[in-house]
């Protein structure tokens, strides 16, 4: 009788488990989602690159999902204050984040003070590739990269860099370079990619790195100069700019963008979103407007896929980072 009463207490235990995790209101919320807009927090300022792709993005989701795909730009703190914006808001479909390999995968690499944005997020599609221009200052009396590291170390500690944020990949790469080439020079973060780029095109800064996107226009009326790329390929809007590899001094991690949501979102919500981001990518105007904006062709990837990506780029920015012995004072 004993064993009856376990074997039937066992049963009504486990009928009530699944009915509790099966839940009608849940399962055709998810069937039903989007019911109302969606907020893509952009990890970067207005005007940048990535707020271009982004606003791009948040218009053509708006016309496919049917609902107001709404861009909120939270630039500061290395990317986590966008990131941490998303990582703490409900896992229901309607925050996502829009940001750069630099915030989730280089900064934690060498800042201490940024968690490891995986245990947070879910990364939903990578939606654009471009490498990271070497800019300089009209003014500068150089052309190349090795020009530029014969001039920096022939006026040790003169000349400043600046990058978007502290931590960002242009940040790295110069700290790379300084201890491959024993140049001194300092570190100018910048909030906004339009502060960075005013500022080297007046001189008041004379050496930059920045994504492929936001110097286009100051690039093609030479109020500044790019005399490198990082990566194996050209910029396709400026495709006599040399890669630092073929300068001698070779790189090839390249910056990515992409969409995420908080970890926890429903499987289905990711899928539907995957599913939606990857028609604008394969869409024919989509590939002549990356273009334009100087990217590489649109990657179309599966949440899988943009998950491994994510992870070996990682490792590779972490061992730039340990085989250069550099770390970041935050």
């Amino acid at each position: 009788m004993a064993l009856h009463m376990r074997t039937l207490v066992a049963t009504v235990l486990c009928a009530t488990a699944l009915v509790v995790s099966y839940s009608p209101g849940r399962a055709q919320a998810q069937e039903n989602w989007p019911t109302h807009p969606i907020q893509l927090i952009v990890a970067s300022s207005a005007g940048s690159g990535t707020d271009a792709l982004a606003r791009i993005m948040a218009k053509r989701l708006s016309e496919s999902l049917k609902q107001p795909v709404l861009v909120d730009n939270r630039p500061g703190g290395s990317g986590v204050i966008g990131t941490n914006a998303v990582a703490k808001a409900p896992a229901d479909g309607y925050t996502l984040l829009y940001t750069t390999a630099s915030n989730i995968v280089v900064s934690p690499a060498v800042l201490k003070s940024v968690p490891d944005p995986r245990k947070s997020l879910m990364p939903v599609a990578q939606t654009a590739v471009g490498g990271i221009f070497l800019l300089v200052s009209p003014d500068l009396p150089v052309q190349n990269l090795p020009e530029l590291v014969q001039f920096v170390k022939s006026h040790p500690g003169q000349y400043s860099y600046g990058s978007q944020t502290v931590g960002s990949a242009g940040n790295l790469m110069m700290e790379w370079l300084k201890m491959q080439t024993g140049m001194k020079t300092d570190h100018v973060a910048y909030r906004t990619a339009t502060q960075l780029l005013t500022e080297l095109s007046s001189g008041v800064l004379k050496i930059a790195f920045a994504d492929p996107a936001a110097p286009v226009p100051f690039l093609r009326s030479g109020k500044v100069r790019a005399i490198a790329i990082a990566g194996n390929a050209h910029a396709p809007q400026f495709p006599a700019v040399k890669t630092m590899g073929e300068q001698g001094y070779k790189f090839d991690a390249v910056g990515w963008f992409g969409v995420f949501a908080p970890a926890g979102t429903d499987p289905a919500i990711v899928k539907r979103l995957n599913d939606e981001i990857n028609k604008v990518q394969t869409d024919p105007g989509m590939a002549a407007m990356m273009n334009t904006m100087n990217f590489a062709p649109p990657p179309v990837t599966t949440p899988a896929q943009f998950t491994s990506i994510v992870d070996r780029d990682m490792k590779v920015w972490a061992k730039i980072a340990a085989d250069a012995s550099i770390k970041i004072d935050d």
